[in-house]
């Protein structure tokens, strides 16, 4: 098993993953600098060479672009890198991937519409769901218009994003708090909500639920 990745490995491999999926091509040292703010190619470079070293990449130091990625099939189709974030931004343009703090690549199917990402749960966020902090909430791009009462939606309410369950009442919609207690806030004019997102799945590692699993006989 290779050695563990830093922090800052990690997110320069899934950049690197989500940019040959989207560009057939490496990104460059360069555009690898100014992706994280690192103002040095030599350090770029020294933080590749540490995921060659750990069995990640295959590369050319004499080349900007000579780059393998290793254990990964890129070439399946099916496959897709959906940008993931830590919370909730705090207006419906402050997702971009380049903002994004790792990326999940999963089948296509499962990955949601153009423009989908994730964000990591925190506690309580969608409890009443059975959901968990640490577990990954998927959010796909949505109208008003076009969302079916009961919906779960992440929406800006009162300048804090979060968490809600959207009803109708006539034209105007009420949003109804996930998290903690709290009486709905009704938004009369629909066009005004600042929507973040609408909640269409749910990731979660069970890895660390094994050592308390209980078998029942059927």
């Amino acid at each position: 098993m290779p050695p563990s990745l830093t922090e800052i490995e990690q997110k320069i491999l899934s950049y690197m993953v989500e940019y040959l999926r989207t560009n057939t091509y490496q990104p460059s040292i360069r555009e690898i600098g100014e992706r994280f703010g690192i103002k040095s190619t030599k350090t770029v470079s020294e933080h590749l060479q540490a995921l060659a070293d750990k069995g990640c990449l295959e590369r050319d130091p004499s080349r900007s672009r000579a780059v393998k990625i290793l254990g990964m099939d890129l070439a399946n189709a099916q496959a897709v890198s959906v940008p993931c974030f830590s919370r909730l931004p705090e207006d419906r343009h402050g997702y971009r991937n380049a903002r994004a703090e790792t990326t999940l690549t999963l089948d296509r199917r499962l990955a949601g519409d153009k423009g989908a990402f994730f964000v990591e749960a925190r506690a309580d966020d969608l409890a009443p769901l059975g959901c968990a902090e640490g577990d990954y909430i998927l959010l796909e791009p949505a109208s008003v218009n076009e969302l079916p009462d009961g919906v779960i939606v992440a929406a800006k309410v009162e300048d804090q994003p979060g968490y809600y369950r959207l009803t109708r009442n006539g034209s105007s919609i009420q949003l109804h708090p996930l998290a903690g207690k709290g009486i709905p806030t009704e938004v009369q004019d629909p066009a005004s909500l600042v929507l973040l997102g609408r909640v269409t799945g749910m990731y979660r590692r069970v890895s660390h639920l094994a050592a308390s699993a209980t078998a029942f006989a059927h």
